[in-house]
């Protein structure tokens, strides 16, 4: 027979357990808000969380991302942010699984001069879509709106 173990919890939104309802290194949760708190060494409750997205943080080490590799011009941006591409022939710069607010880099080594398009959802600048397609290796950033991707272009560093 399983056992079940129940910590204290409450589903009231907001409410946090006082440091007399706990004892050192016990749990509880409220189940509303997602949030686990226990009591410390010294006696106070304290919230066990790791980054938050719902309130303004200060980080005191470097927080990045992986960089994914791409070679076909079609970034999945449920992958990651940031990509890496070399293409081996001309393509169309296409993103998919728009999400909105989502931004990042792409490095563009387009040292063979592959002939660069663009998808409809991809929007970049005519004269910007020129110079990726000459050899050179470029970034790329980009902003999604959740529809379309909108692409800023670098100069050529080689």
């Amino acid at each position: 027979m399983a056992n079940t173990i129940i910590t204290k919890n409450s589903s009231t939104a907001s409410a946090v357990p006082s440091a007399g309802a706990l004892v050192q290194g016990e749990l509880a949760v409220n189940v509303t808000d997602k949030k686990l708190y226990t009591k410390d060494s010294g006696g106070t409750v304290i919230e066990l969380t790791g980054a938050r997205t719902d309130t303004a943080q200060t980080f005191t080490a470097a927080q990045r991302g992986t960089v994914t590799a791409d070679n076909d011009l079609s970034f999945d941006l449920s992958a990651t942010n940031n990509f890496s591409c070399t293409p081996t022939g001309a393509g169309t710069l296409t993103f998919t699984n728009h999400t909105a607010g989502q931004s990042g880099f792409i490095l563009l080594d387009n040292s063979g001069g592959y002939a660069i398009s663009a998808a409809a959802t991809t929007k970049i600048n005519a004269s910007d879509l020129s110079a990726i397609s000459a050899a050179g290796v470029y970034v790329l950033s980009y902003f999604d709106n959740g529809t379309n991707a909108y692409i800023m272009v670098s100069r050529s560093f080689a």
